[in-house]
């Protein structure tokens, strides 16, 4: 009998395969300039590295964007889903390959943050520049105090199971479902999705298959009505895909000696920083009509 994971990555693959199709199509006939920037590269590769690590690449993309002004904010949150989609792909491989975690587990909290993406994205998609500019400013701060959470501890640490039964899974795939809608507004997974793990039991490692899983599948979902509706920026999703590839590879083997406290804690700064740039460019627009 053929046993689950074999079956996700079958599924996995052709996800991706329909999506890149898709976009392919898509981007051929999008107009202007369609190639990235070696900036635009530079930032897919620095992201998806820490990405890799745990870190999470929404916020920190986000970040490096509002700063540079290279997005417009309306496009962040789908050029983000859109350009970090295959070097999640590849993440995702690596760490349902290489971590263990109870397949039923996965797989339900999988299917709950696709469902979540689906519905998220179609409202985030047809949403204002300032709707856009308060969801993302009011997340991010969120997205801060969770990583200060991590960071100094106050967080739970987990226990030693590896996968999860009756309320517990239920309260998982309620979890997911939310986080999963929550990405289509340009809001990481991973981190919160870390500390779910750790409240309902679950040993800390088993967040990377789970999380990882998750983006990969939800992430195509999302991104098609993204694509289709154009509000993305191309260049700079290319530039996320292309640069990201080949950091998550050589991240997946460097993850064990690098000391990325003092990295996480840099990270925190930035997104508070971003999230009152977004907040206040939301106000200016207020005052600006009003």
């Amino acid at each position: 009998m053929l046993s689950a994971k074999p079956i996700l990555f079958a599924l996995l693959g052709a996800a991706g395969v329909a999506f890149i199709a898709l976009w392919v199509h898509r981007a051929r006939s999008a107009p202007g300039r369609r190639l990235p920037s070696v900036l635009q590269l530079a930032i897919g590769a620095l992201t998806n590295f820490f990405d890799t690590l745990g870190i999470g690449s929404f916020a920190t993309t986000t970040s490096l964007y509002k700063l540079g002004g290279l997005v417009a904010d309306e496009n962040i949150p789908g050029t983000l889903n859109v350009g970090h989609m295959i070097p999640t792909f590849a993440e995702a491989f690596i760490f349902i390959q290489i971590v263990s975690v109870d397949m039923t587990t996965l797989t339900s909290m999988i299917g709950a943050s696709v469902a979540g993406a689906w519905l998220g994205a179609g409202i985030v998609s047809s949403w204002s520049r300032r709707k856009v500019q308060l969801g993302m400013g009011v997340l991010l701060l969120v997205a801060a105090a969770i990583m200060v959470a991590r960071a100094t501890g106050l967080a739970p640490g987990g226990g030693q199971a590896l996968g999860l039964s009756g309320a517990r899974l239920a309260l998982a795939i309620a979890g997911n479902f939310v986080l999963g809608a929550f990405m289509t507004l340009g809001i990481g997974l991973f981190a919160p999705c870390m500390i779910l793990v750790a409240l309902l039991g679950m040993r800390e490692t088993t967040a990377f298959p789970i999380m990882m899983g998750s983006c990969a599948f939800l992430m195509p979902a999302a991104s098609v009505r993204f694509v289709r509706s154009g509000r993305y920026d191309l260049p700079a999703s290319i530039g996320l895909a292309i640069g990201g590839l080949p950091a998550v590879l050589a991240a997946a083997y460097w993850v064990k000696s690098l000391k990325l406290e003092t990295v996480k804690w840099l990270v925190v700064v930035v997104v508070v920083y971003t999230a009152v740039a977004m907040l206040r460019s939301a106000a200016r627009r207020v005052d600006s009509h009003g």
